[in-house]
């Protein structure tokens, strides 16, 4: 079950679930974009409150991190995987398939 509190002003609602932009850059060569589930999977509190690190996200609440990538959880308390979702760039606009 999701937090009850307003999703942060970086964060666009669409017809599905709620989904975090992240930018991540690779050693300065080029720039890559992923969407990924708000929810930790141990302790469905907001991944969007947490720090993002190369090509990971750390839970705010207990440390637990995620692969921006695949959603895949690195470190406990979370041993399962957050949800993510295609993204593509048109034009320079970021289009994430929540569907």
């Amino acid at each position: 079950r999701e937090p009850h509190r307003p999703p942060p002003r970086r964060w666009r609602r669409s017809a599905g679930p709620r989904f975090r932009p992240t930018k991540a850059r690779r050693r300065g060569i080029g720039d890559e974009v992923f969407a990924i589930g708000d929810v930790c999977t141990h302790s469905d509190a907001s991944l969007s409150e947490g720090d993002v690190t190369d090509f990971k996200i750390e839970c705010w609440l207990h440390g637990a991190e995620f692969d921006l990538r695949t959603g895949e959880a690195l470190t406990l308390p979370a041993n399962i995987p957050a949800k993510t979702y295609p993204v593509n760039i048109v034009d320079d606009v970021v289009e994430v398939q929540v569907n």
